[in-house]
């Protein structure tokens, strides 16, 4: 197989295995899941020089690893027969998935410490899982995360790429220890089951997630995983209590990021969220968006266990026989008050505990600080002063903005943008470096996917991409030679690089061992030393300082310093201009403080006492320090003068606290993966074969429309364990009057892999039609055939190339214009692109800015005339002034051929076109058949121009409306209007506008299905025999 087919043939396999997890069947997912992830790269690399492994082999790490040279996809892999080359290893409890060989040395560990997790789960929660667990092992991402659910099976995903540890919001150690213990826990407490809901589940041959299609499945979804249906602060608290204390007390439950985040929430007198508005508002416009979930469920379990003990959180987490179904009841009934009212009291005792910790702090002299921007600036990348602008060049993400590299002037505080991002890092944005000579940032975009290195002018704002999916971040500028360098991940390793001028390609210099997580690099001004904090398996965290040439000679790392501040992690590290000390930060003392290192004598001192914490420290001339200042509104740049401190106050850590009254939690490490005999465990390895592991996953009643009357039938779902293939059938009858008796039989069946789908209905019956004005039902038979191709899968940008084929029988109406009578017979075929790069800012409940576009072309064939039509349109936004609102232009032209006696030979336009409930997006009046004030396919046209503005005003965020079952998110009004210019199937034109407003209620069910309740009026303003009208909408949008 050549090079160049090699590269495609790895490009199609991310691109349909990322689809595929992507899709709405893989909605579950437990975590918080980044941006969608790209394909891999075809990076250009110049090796100059060999990489060379570094140290002994972990002893977790089997088998031998394959050498950093040899990390790349193999040129040859077996053929599977879903198309994607997943080898399997499987015992009773896990189906693990992977891509061999380059993953195969990973498989003993993990599956040691999955087997290892699952045995403890299965103790502590009384549960025996409902069905085997499918372990997927990736590398679609430079930086590691994983994920888990537990319907329609279980199932947990694993990154194998490292974790970022910057301001230590993830645990030091061997990563998939950690996650795996975590994803675990996930399976645990959402699938956990009684007696009740084997029943359903039974009865319902599986456990169904919530489709659109039949919403019943919401109510089916709650009677067999109830523990579904809980917020996401439950799961994700939960998930870290169990990680901290399985691992002996080493966990986020004990981190000092997290308290850090509420002691300033105290300090600066910050909301502190309820449980309702911590979904509705906390994890869509604060800066910490899903974090917050992380952060409050790990505080409140904390909290829990520290009142009332472990095994009462245990109790009201397990789903014994007398347990309630949802959890707020349950929680009622185990500890003996509403969950609010014990949310209140647990923030009454944070307001005291970290009044407590800042008095403490604060019995030392506090250092004093001056803010330099008037406000938080949520999260921020390195920074660095750009002298001749006196600015700060850095990478800024808050809300309502879309996170861009920009300066901020150091005496206004006023921030310039120099190029919008995507892709970024919730605690630190990006990686960015400065070259003050050439005034150019360089940095890197999509690091939850495969990294991109850009440059940007920063006079000029002049942008260009040096390197696509190059896989490098922690940039570092060598002012000597003016090359950068950086870390790359790729298959769980992590090789510094060098990137020579003029930057279009780079050698690999050095590959660390597996479980090394170097990152925080930074080069001497005078070229002769790198550094970089430095993460090792056993949890040990330091700075190292390292001889660069010897580097640059190929001879591996010679230490020069090194730096260890146990526990913490030392970050952020830099060198001082004379190069002779480091200035950085640790957690040491609890609260993140500035430490100068001198690299000569390895003594270091520690220059700042913080309230809250200091972050990025950077030497001024005039002897002051700029740092990152911690607040509730995020990170703030700032100016401190240094003073060497011999006394600090420590904090008290609220794990701490839990673990010495209730010191049972000591017992709750889960030991060695290593005392597994996998070889024992394991029944079977080979290839994934979709097909031949498809099999029944539910099966439930439903209810339908047909012509407008309910029909009663039958659901029937079969898939996968990783849903690459899936079939559908739903069979229901009518059974009341006003039905021909040959037309009470509908059927509806669909095959789909991941490129192709195969239909057949017969009298096809819709829910939706039962609830107008757009009839979903219709009489006859069809078959069709759709295949679709992602030939770009850069989210937010996407490129897709699809195709169908139909044939109908027996039609009344045509498919897609319900008042139009139908010759019976329709042969149809059709052809399109279509694009989209659209983004939305922190706080957004729509898109913000953007183009997409879509061309399609096809022909109809009937009563013996061929009807060829062409159509297209483009969508562009801007943002508005106002936070989260933008201006949009929705464009569309098209025309048809053939005979125009035909009702075939037409396009059919009118009404906002939304159902009372409906499954399709709420606004409907940016599609094309679409034109409010106007009725159902009133307009008819052979060809047209449509133009659309519309204008999103700011949402109005509630926080605390509704219930936990039921709660309103945001209100998010729009303005729009149109105008159409047609010729009509009788050659006549017109030219017809309209003039409307819609306002949509996001709200969510059962604490995570989203849905959308719309209102809306337009009017109409016809043109000779078409008449408008004034029209009013109300819509419940579905999922």
């Amino acid at each position: 197989m050549s090079g160049g087919s090699a590269r495609r043939d790895r490009r199609w396999i991310r691109r349909a295995l990322l689809a595929c997890l992507c899709s709405a069947g893989s909605g579950a997912w437990a975590q918080v899941q980044p941006e969608p992830l790209p394909p891999p790269p075809d990076t250009e690399t110049v090796k100059e020089l060999p990489a060379t492994a570094g140290g002994p082999q972990p002893p977790v790490v089997e088998p031998e690893p394959p050498k950093p040279d040899d990390q790349d996809e193999p040129e040859r892999v077996r053929e599977s027969v879903s198309g994607i080359p997943l080898t399997t290893l499987e015992t009773d409890n896990q189906l693990l998935l992977y891509f061999d060989p380059t993953q195969t040395y990973l498989t003993p560990y993990v599956a040691r410490a999955f087997e290892n997790s699952l045995e403890w789960h299965k103790k502590r929660f009384r549960w025996e899982p409902w069905d085997r667990t499918t372990v997927l092992i990736k590398d679609f991402s430079d930086y590691g995360n994983a994920a888990a659910r537990s319907s329609p099976n279980n199932g947990v995903l694993l990154d194998v790429a490292p974790l970022s540890q910057r301001l230590e919001t993830f645990s030091p150690g061997e990563r998939f220890f950690t996650l795996i213990n975590h994803e675990l826990a996930h399976v645990a407490t959402l699938d956990v089951y009684n007696r009740r809901d084997a029943f359903w589940r039974r009865f319902l041959a599986g456990k169904p997630m919530p489709i659109q299609e039949h919403p019943e499945s919401i109510l089916y979804n709650y009677l067999t995983t109830p523990r579904t249906n809980v917020p996401r602060w439950y799961a994700e608290g939960s998930a870290v209590f169990f990680e901290t204390w399985m691992a002996g007390g080493l966990g986020r439950a004990q981190g000092a990021y997290d308290e850090m985040v509420f002691r300033a929430k105290v300090r600066d007198g910050d909301k502190l969220y309820s449980p309702l508005g911590l979904e509705s508002e906390g994890i869509a416009i604060d800066f910490m968006i899903g974090a917050n979930d992380y952060l409050y469920g790990t505080r409140f379990f904390s909290w829990l266990a520290l009142t009332y003990g472990p095994d009462k959180v245990m109790q009201w987490l397990r789903r014994d026989d007398d347990s309630a179904s949802f959890y707020a009841t349950q929680f009622r009934r185990v500890f003996g008050k509403k969950l609010d009212d014990a949310w209140s009291d647990w923030h009454a005792w944070e307001r005291q505990f970290q009044a407590g910790n800042l008095a403490r702090l604060s019995a030392y002299p506090l250092t004093e600080v001056k803010h330099l921007s008037p406000l938080g600036l949520g999260s921020m990348s390195r920074g660095f002063v750009d002298e001749k602008t006196n600015s700060l060049v850095a990478a800024f993400r808050y809300p309502g903005e879309i996170g861009f590299v920009g300066t901020m002037d150091l005496a206004t505080g006023k921030l310039r943008k120099l190029a919008e991002l995507k892709g970024m890092m919730l605690y630190w944005v990006t990686s960015l470096a400065f070259d003050p000579d050439s005034r150019k940032v360089y940095y890197v975009e999509d690091n939850r996917a495969y990294r991109d290195l850009f440059q940007v002018d920063v006079d000029t704002g002049k942008r260009k991409m040096l390197l696509r999916d190059a896989r490098i971040g922690d940039l570092a500028l060598n002012p000597q030679d003016k090359s950068l360098w950086g870390i790359r991940h790729q298959n769980g390793y992590a090789t510094i690089v060098r990137i020579p001028p003029p930057y279009a390609g780079f050698n690999q210099i050095f590959t660390f061992d597996y479980g090394i997580t170097p990152f925080d690099l930074d080069i001497s001004p005078d070229g002769s030393m790198i550094s970089a904090s430095y993460g090792e398996i056993d949890g040990t965290q330091s700075v190292r300082v390292w001889n660069l040439q010897s580097f640059e000679q190929g001879s591996g790392p010679q230490e020069v310093a090194r730096l260890d501040l146990p526990p913490s992690t030392p970050e952020g590290f830099t060198f001082s201009p004379d190069s002779k000390s480091l200035y950085g930060t640790s957690y040491y003392t609890g609260a993140s403080n500035v430490f100068r290192f001198d690299i000569a004598g390895q003594k270091y001192e520690v220059l700042s006492n913080s309230s809250t914490g200091f972050f990025r420290p950077m030497v001024r001339p005039d002897g002051q320090l700029m740092v990152y200042e911690y607040t509730g509104e995020g990170l703030n740049p700032s100016l401190i003068r240094p003073e060497v401190r011999n006394d600090l106050g420590t904090i008290e850590f609220l794990g701490t606290r839990v673990v010495n009254a209730h010191p049972e939690l000591k017992d709750w490490g889960v030991g060695s993966p290593a005392r597994i005999d996998l070889d024992a465990r394991i029944k079977q390895r080979g290839m994934y074969d979709a097909t031949g592991r498809m099999k029944l996953a539910a099966a439930y009643p439903v209810i339908e429309g047909y012509k407008r009357k309910p029909t009663a039938g039958y659901y029937f779902h079969f898939e996968d364990p990783m849903q690459f293939h899936q079939l559908d059938a739903t069979v229901s009858v009518s059974p009341f009057r006003g039905i021909k008796d040959s037309e009470r039989l509908h059927a509806d069946i669909e095959y789909r892999t991941l490129n192709w789908k195969l239909r057949y209905w017969h009298d096809d019956a819709d829910v939706y039609d039962l609830a107008g004005p757009v009839l979903r039902s219709r009489k006859g038979d069809a078959v069709i055939i759709g295949y679709n191709k992602t030939a770009i899968y850069d989210p937010p940008r996407q490129l897709d190339i699809f195709f169908n084929a139909a044939a109908y029988f027996g039609l009344e109406q045509l498919p897609s214009a319900q008042n139009v009578s139908s010759p019976k017979d329709i042969l149809s075929t059709e052809l399109g692109v279509k694009y989209t790069n659209t983004r939305n800012s922190l706080g957004g409940v729509d898109h913000e800015k953007g183009l997409a576009w879509r061309v399609i072309g096809g022909t109809d064939h009937a009563q013996g005339d061929t009807f060829a039509h062409l159509w297209g349109g483009i969508d562009y936004g801007q943002p508005l002034p106002l936070p989260n609102s933008s201006a949009w232009i929705y464009a569309q032209a098209g025309i048809v051929s053939g005979p125009s006696e035909s009702p075939v030979g037409a396009y059919y336009f009118g009404s906002f076109r939304n159902n009372y409930f409906d499954n399709r997006p709420e606004k409907r009046y940016r599609e094309m058949e679409s034109f409010p004030g106007f009725e159902i396919d009133q307009i008819a046209a052979r060809k047209f121009g449509k133009l659309t503005g519309e204008i999103n005003l700011p949402p109005l965020r509630f926080s605390e409306v509704g219930a936990p079952a039921f709660f309103l998110s945001y209100a998010r009004p729009a303005l729009f209007g149109g105008t159409m210019l047609l010729r009509s199937p009788q050659k006549r034109n017109y030219q017809l506008y309209d003039l409307g407003a819609q306002v949509d209620l996001g709200f969510t069910v059962v604490m995570r299905l989203p849905m959308v309740f719309s209102v809306g009026v337009a009017r109409g303003f016809g043109d000779k025999d078409i008449d408008g009208r004034t029209e009013w909408m109300a819509s419940l949008k579905i999922l």
